[in-house]
């Protein structure tokens, strides 16, 4: 069932409440059916959600050779030290099956002459075990279809054009939402009681100035989790993506990785193959790496391009149609010409802390896709692992909720939990994004990272702006975390730490509380850091 009309609910409800159209949202919704759900999606369906801009596609070991164990192995070997070996392999052996969930919806995964599903390969694994749609064009087909099928399910109730402000809770237990129009600062709020909410919210990619993520990646689902006192784990790990394509958009458009898997090299403005140095792997080693030589690159004046000349050159358009029309829109012809590229942000491995069944530290709240963090993916994302997360983590949530006892719901005060805020300052949000940028990056420097810590915790402090005070809390979460992490791991780079320091071979959990001690520290110029702690 389809509605916009959200004054219709009623102000107690036994709905299942998601908030979040993306692949986990979406999919849960799917896996609860028939149990009562309402989907809230500040974006009609297929609009506003990184699943939709993925163009990698889903890793799964479907191929005859290939196995979970394998797959498990690669992502443990990225992942930085620091990646649960044990949620690794549950995801890698679960994947096959969420796989054959989704052709079930009617997800038109790629297929070979003999009609089997068609996979490619992409950095740092061992085999060829990406499935995708049309090339390039997996996570907009994923979500066209999982969209249609939700339109289509009686028991799910889908309000669109609405993002959620606050998380309510009582006693340690979350009693409901507060809502309000996503483009409409000035609206009516809307308070709806639920004890069984799941985030699904998407990342925190456009809290950075150069990203691949939709305005929506905006952090707020992690914000108010914290804000509520949830745990959150490894804020610290951003995913710069080495080649997104420069030509002046906000969000960047995506170079895709499985570019570099078909053969497409890394060169700069001098024709030089700069990877072949860095890396044995080259142009295919693990992210942060990539990411890092493209920056140098830029950083020395040379430029940094993507060359698929020779790999591809007319068979481009046909083979990845979504990265041609991109190019072909800012001038670029791929099948003759270099593509000017830069790191942009793309994923964050940190998020609201899960356990097994997505489960955060708060009674009655679940988090699943990039929202959460479960452990997968350690201090780097292996390559195609994250829509494969949302799928698993969407499906163990929704059979955790299946056989969990949701109490009925408290009705809600009238009162607002969080006052009416005026629209985000533009200027105030372009200088975040430009210090998020510029101190918390690629590369990371202690008394940069100071510096924005100290600015974002008083920018949460002062802000009146609700969107705003949530980009803020955001950032601090991650600025205080990589101030703390005085290592290079991953993609947590810090120049003045350049070396992994073995003793904090753990992951972080941390709250906005501490965050904000890391913060009032540094304004007394004293040095408290975050603990990092394995996961209970």
């Amino acid at each position: 069932m389809t509605t916009n009309n959200i004054h219709n609910l009623t102000r107690t409800t036994d709905d299942v409440v998601i908030v979040g159209g993306g692949l986990a949202g979406l999919f849960c919704a799917l896996k609860l059916a028939p149990r009562p759900v309402t989907l809230i999606s500040a974006a009609p369906l297929g609009q506003g959600a990184s699943s939709a801009w993925a163009q990698g596609g889903i890793a799964a070991a479907v191929a005859d050779g290939d196995t979970p164990e394998a797959h498990a192995a690669d992502t443990i070997a990225v992942g930085g030290g620091i990646v649960d070996e044990a949620v690794a392999l549950g995801i890698a052996r679960e994947a096959p099956s969420r796989i054959h969930d989704l052709i079930a919806y009617g997800v038109p995964f790629d297929r070979d002459l003999e009609g089997r599903l068609a996979v490619g390969r992409e950095a740092a694994h061992s085999a060829r075990r990406i499935v995708h749609v049309h090339g390039d064009g997996a996570g907009a087909a994923i979500i066209a279809a999982l969209g249609e099928a939700v339109r289509r399910t009686p028991s799910i109730r889908l309000i669109e054009g609405f993002v959620a402000e606050a998380l309510l809770t009582e006693d340690g237990a979350v009693t409901g939402l507060q809502l309000r129009e996503a483009d409409n600062f000035a609206s009516r709020r809307i308070v709806i009681a639920s004890r069984a909410v799941v985030l699904a919210t998407g990342g925190i990619g456009h809290l950075y100035a150069v990203t691949t993520n939709p305005a929506e990646a905006n952090g707020s689902g992690l914000a108010i989790a914290a804000r509520a006192g949830a745990v959150v784990a490894d804020p610290e790990f951003v995913q710069f993506h080495p080649t997104a394509i420069m030509v002046g958009r906000d969000p960047a458009p995506l170079a895709t990785e499985a570019l570099r898997g078909e053969g497409a090299t890394l060169i700069n403005g001098e024709g030089e193959r700069f990877m072949l140095a860095q890396h044995p792997l080259a142009e295919l080693a693990p992210r942060d790496i990539v990411a890092r030589g493209v920056f140098a690159e830029i950083a020395a004046g040379r430029g940094a391009f993507l060359d698929a000349r020779q790999a591809l050159g007319r068979r481009f358009a046909d083979k990845f149609p979504t990265v041609h029309a991109s190019c072909i829109a800012a001038g670029i012809d791929p099948a003759m010409q270099t593509i000017p590229i830069a790191p942009a942000v793309h994923y964050h491995m940190g998020g609201i802390a899960v356990d097994a069944r997505g489960r955060s530290s708060i009674d009655g709240l679940w988090a699943g896709g990039e929202v959460s963090s479960t452990g997968m993916h350690g201090a780097n994302r292996l390559a195609s692992n994250s829509l494969l997360e949302a799928v698993v983590y969407a499906a163990r949530i929704a059979e955790d909720i299946a056989g969990h006892a949701v109490a009925s719901p408290a009705r809600l005060p009238d009162a607002l939990v969080t006052p009416r805020g005026g629209a985000p300052d533009a200027a105030t949000v372009r200088r975040l994004r430009a210090i998020m940028a510029s101190h918390v990056g690629v590369i990371r420097e202690r008394d940069a990272l100071a510096e924005a810590v100290r600015n974002f915790a008083a920018l949460e402090r002062s802000a009146t702006s609700i969107a705003v005070r949530h980009m803020a809390t955001a950032a601090l979460l991650v600025a205080s975390a990589a101030w703390s992490r005085c290592e290079s791991r991953g993609a947590h780079f810090r120049s003045d730490h350049p070396q992994e320091a073995p003793a904090l071979a753990q992951r972080t959990m941390t709250t906005l509380a501490r965050a904000r001690e890391v913060a009032d520290g540094l304004s007394a110029h004293s040095t408290p850091r975050i603990a990092q702690s394995m996961i209970a």
